[in-house]
């Protein structure tokens, strides 16, 4: 179940909404969610440990990056205000993490991990928020359908398929493709 409350001081009401809850806002409408459900969960911690150790940690990969859970990604300030189940930044376009809980720095990669209840606002809405702010690469990860779809945004700001992957594949699709990951590791 998803709420959508609509007014001008939205980023008060995004603060107050109970700890079980995720709020974004997107397009001037704020969007609460509760907490993910198992599979979601652990596709979600299995990915982004997997692209830590590899990206953020450069344990058998290239290094370079920032890996984060669930960041709050302030495209504008206060106003569009997006939490991706896990973001990536190149370390060359953020040196260091923000010392509060606002990340203002664009990812250079985000993943979405799709729930029946969020799978519509992750594929349109928050889509086109990443497109229109620049975002390069977008995964979405279905645990219960078992595929992982990469996305790359071209010249002029459409997302593009890079890869389509499904069940216990290897996956090595931009901006991560310098290694493999084996998609079973994300399903229960």
């Amino acid at each position: 179940m998803s709420a959508v409350i609509k007014e001008t001081s939205l980023y008060s009401h995004l603060l107050a909404l109970p700890e079980n809850m995720t709020g974004e806002i997107i397009d001037g409408e704020l969007h609460a969610q509760p907490r993910p459900a198992g599979p979601h969960a652990l596709s979600t911690s299995a990915l982004g440990g997997e692209l830590y150790g590899l990206f953020q940690k450069g344990r058998g990969g290239p290094g370079g990056w920032w890996i984060i859970d669930e960041p709050e990604v302030h495209f504008i300030r206060d106003v569009e205000v997006l939490v991706p189940d896990i973001a990536g930044w190149k370390r060359e376009r953020m040196p260091a993490l923000p010392s509060d809980h606002r990340f203002e720095v664009v990812p250079d990669w985000i993943c979405e991990i799709l729930s029946p209840s969020t799978q519509r606002k992750d594929r349109i809405l928050k889509m086109k928020a990443y497109a229109r702010h620049g975002v390069a690469y977008c995964w979405l990860v279905d645990p219960l359908a078992h595929t992982l779809e990469s996305y790359a945004l071209d010249e002029g700001g459409h997302w593009i398929v890079t890869g389509l992957y499904q069940e216990h594949e290897a996956v090595t699709a931009p901006p991560f493709d310098a290694c493999t990951i084996g998609l079973g590791d994300l399903w229960a």
